[in-house]
């Protein structure tokens, strides 16, 4: 009856019951062509504009190829962290199950929406374990999960040279819990790497095994060239504006990199770089127990930054000397990435608890951090426990930080600083993100080039 009253209010605009099932059948049993992959050997555009630093080894990097292909540490990934299967067991025969197959299988060969899919970057660091889940949106991303915890993978590396067994139990609990959100953010693509601790344990090797086994997270350990690299694509955008070359540093728990940049072009050229092995940590552990007298820590902070100095004098003399046209030491723009010069921007705020959109871009006096890192320096252990935005597990390492960055300011002394809380996470998000994009459009135009499109639907 219904049929008859929609067919008398309605004649000639909708087909018939018998007929709509008709078209459905054919729509439902027209044979369907998958589409076709991307070329395997095709070469790609490399994912970051920013050139290897000179010479750049081969590296395992996830950025050099499609996610449909040449990244198997990606792949295994995705597989280990496939989400768990539905507790509930579906029928397994009749009509009803032979749907639910050919729907699976239509849906398994869609690709998922460029801008939907999730990427995951992993910072395994001397000091801290970090984790950023996030989604392309236009040429940036939006952050949909995080997750940071001081770890102190490097603690007692500089004794013994190992990585103790409580370091790598920290470790891997933080990672255990990265791994849980990668599996419940159904992760497209992921990168995790593990910077200069592993690079400097003899057992770093023996831990990153250890970690694929009861996590299923494969980390990388990284070059200091790749680890400077990175940092510079996940930061170069907060640079100041102004003339001539920049200094972008990150200060490390167990290294920091110090990276010269070419900005007069949209992404940077690195013109010169230098890793040296002080981070918080390494430098830290390298003077001591210090006494609890205000001449002890002077002593202390003294000897800091005179290793700091003695391990930038090769880098300072070559940009003094081959760079010398280019660089003026007083007007160099300098932009810093780490937790010490984000906690010093906190501190020159008098934020009550740190505040990432308050420090992140924020532009401040050299003076001021200067100043700051005096105070802090000369202050006990105790009285920088009950300072804001350090506590406990900061106090006993800032004062090395901020002996890294007084000796940076020596050598070039700018009249103001860029912080950023951005870096090697940001650096390989972008590369996975801009790898992707080119993948599907490599795709898009071989599907359009061997007629997998129907004529007429072409994209512009």
């Amino acid at each position: 009856m219904a049929d008859t009253d929609a067919s008398a209010g309605n004649a000639g605009k909708r087909p018939g019951r018998k007929r709509r099932r008709k078209h459905a059948y054919a729509r439902a049993t027209a044979k369907r062509t998958p589409a076709r992959p991307a070329d395997p050997g095709a070469e790609l555009p490399r994912a970051d504009q920013i050139p290897p630093i000179s010479p750049a080894p081969a590296l395992p990097d996830a950025s050099r190829a499609s996610p449909e292909q040449a990244t198997p540490r990606a792949v295994a990934l995705a597989a280990n962290m496939a989400p768990a299967p539905a507790t509930t067991a579906p029928a397994t025969n009749g009509p009803a199950a032979a749907i639910a197959a050919m729907a699976r299988a239509a849906l398994s060969n869609r690709p998922v929406p460029f801008h939907r899919q999730a990427y995951a970057a992993i910072d395994l660091g001397t000091n801290n374990c970090r984790l950023l889940i996030a989604r392309p949106a236009g040429d940036h991303f939006v952050v949909v999960d995080a997750f940071s915890r001081v770890v102190r993978l490097g603690e007692g590396l500089a004794q013994s040279g190992r990585l103790s067994d409580a370091a790598m139990d920290r470790a891997l609990a933080a990672l255990h819990i990265c791994a849980d959100k990668l599996k419940r953010r159904n992760v497209h693509l992921a990168r995790s790497v593990a910077t200069e601790a592993c690079r400097r344990a003899t057992n770093g090797a023996d831990f990153i095994e250890r970690v694929r086994r009861e996590t299923g997270i494969r980390l990388d350990i990284i070059t200091a060239q790749e680890e400077a690299r990175l940092a510079v694509l996940g930061c170069h955008i907060l640079l100041e504006h102004g003339e001539g070359p920049a200094m972008i540093f990150d200060i490390g728990g167990g290294s920091t990199e110090m990276v010269l940049v070419d900005t007069s072009e949209p992404v940077p050229r690195i013109l010169d770089w230098q890793s040296v092995p002080w981070g918080v940590v390494s430098l830290t552990e390298s003077i001591g127990t210090i006494a609890d007298s205000a001449e002890a820590r002077a002593v202390a902070y003294g000897e800091m930054r005179r290793l700091v100095r003695e391990g930038f004098a090769d880098f300072s003399a070559r940009v003094a000397g081959e760079h010398a046209a280019q660089t003026d030491p007083t007007a160099i723009r300098l932009l810093g990435t780490s937790g010490t010069v984000t906690t010093l921007a906190s501190l020159h705020l008098g934020l009550p608890q740190y505040d990432r959109s308050a420090v992140d871009g924020l532009i401040v006096p050299a003076a001021s951090m200067r100043a700051i890192s005096q105070r802090l320096a000369a202050c006990s252990p105790a009285e920088r426990m009950a300072v804001p935005c350090i506590g406990r597990e900061r106090a006993d390492l800032v004062v090395a930080g901020c002996a890294i960055l007084e000796t940076i300011l020596d050598i070039w002394p700018a009249e103001r600083l860029g912080i950023a809380d951005r870096g090697i996470r940001e650096g390989i998000l972008r590369s996975l993100m801009a790898t992707a994009s080119d993948a599907e459009k490599a795709r898009l135009a071989v599907r359009r080039r061997d007629g997998g499109r129907p004529a007429g639907k072409d994209t512009p």
